[in-house]
């Protein structure tokens, strides 16, 4: 048995703007269990990426440790990658993003990644402002050791051993809110028509930018009982709004009636456009979207599509006032200017 995947691909196959094909976005084949919702995933950020023209090698892709972090190798083959410890996938993109602000980076974690060993890693990323994509492939078990219940199974769910799960969930996006991240986004692995324009919308996103992407295991926690099972999420599902991106060079038009639809313009000149929207709901007020959360929770509901954005943000190197040169390119006569520079900046304190 092979994991590696063919190369033959049919010469026709549709480019992009930079002429690269969907080929150039693909990684090795899957190991991951058949029917596994990563892997929707997975082909999801390759349509994303694909549809965005990114070269792949201006993509940092990085991970910690289970399911989730194992999809790196699944796509963008011809990127940069790094599979770290559990949990503390955020302190390698914060020293690889401080050091390089060139790249795009894609963080890749899961909730027992990220809602338990990696939640305090996880708490300052956001607090930080970190300009990456932050996705959490959300499957409420731990899949790599049998599947026990992690920190987002709900309470009373029903593991498939038959118990019931007695602790209260951590929310990933409720925690994000209330830590400030910027963009905050909820979809599931069954769904691309909503996740490939939300992932889109992320990494265009001038700062943190979660989606938390429910994604069923198949083999631990697909059952009756479970809160993240296939059959559950497809009949507790309430999107907020039909999501389109639109990229800079495209005309913007909308066919909606007023009220109905909102366009969110982004940093870059492109523009989310947010259709036939739950009302009361205004994804740039943060109460609005505490509120939307909280009803969906009363009722049962899983709200997904983008929850909140704060458009107009500033990204740590902003904030941090860094100089727009990557650091791992800035030259010795720069970073060793000699004494007389040493001895101006002493007198400038005094």
């Amino acid at each position: 048995m092979t994991y590696i995947r063919p190369t033959f691909r049919h010469p026709n196959l549709p480019k992009n703007k930079i002429n690269y094909t969907k080929k150039d976005y693909e990684g090795a084949l899957s190991t991951l269990c058949a029917g596994c919702g990563h892997d929707s995933i997975s082909g999801a950020i390759i349509q994303a990426c694909f549809e965005l023209a990114i070269e792949p090698h201006r993509l940092a892709k990085l991970s910690g440790i289970g399911c989730s972090s194992k999809t790196p190798a699944y796509f963008l083959g011809n990127s940069h990658g790094f599979n770290s410890v559990h949990g503390r996938m955020p302190s390698v993109a914060t020293g690889a993003y401080l050091a390089n602000r060139d790249l795009v980076y894609f963080g890749v974690s899961g909730d027992g990644d990220s809602a338990s060993i990696g939640m305090g890693q996880f708490v300052h990323a956001i607090r930080r402002n970190l300009n990456m994509t932050y996705i959490v492939m959300n499957n409420g078990c731990y899949g790599l050791t049998k599947g026990q219940d992690s920190a987002t199974a709900d309470a009373g769910s029903i593991s498939k051993a038959g118990s019931t799960n007695l602790f209260n969930a951590i929310d990933l996006v409720g925690l994000g809110l209330e830590l400030g991240a910027t963009f905050i986004a909820r979809s599931f692995s069954g769904d691309k028509t909503q996740l490939i324009p939300l992932i889109k919308a992320a990494m265009s996103h001038p700062g943190f930018a979660l989606i938390d992407v429910i994604s069923p295991c198949v083999t631990f926690n697909n059952n009756t009982g479970s809160t993240k099972s296939y059959d559950y999420v497809r009949e507790h599902i309430e999107a907020t709004s039909t999501i389109d991106f639109v990229p800079t060079m495209e005309e913007i038009t909308t066919s909606y009636e007023e009220g109905d639809s909102k366009e969110v313009a982004l940093h870059d000149g492109s523009v989310l456009n947010l259709q036939k929207l739950n009302q009361g709901w205004n994804p740039e007020d943060k109460l609005s979207a505490m509120i939307a959360l909280q009803n969906a929770k009363t009722k049962g509901e899983i709200l997904t599509g983008l929850i909140y954005i704060e458009p107009k943000t500033q990204s740590l190197h902003e904030v941090l006032g860094t100089c727009e040169t990557p650091l791992n390119e800035l030259k010795e006569d720069l970073l060793c200017p000699g004494q007389d520079a040493l001895e101006a900046l002493n007198q400038s304190l005094r």
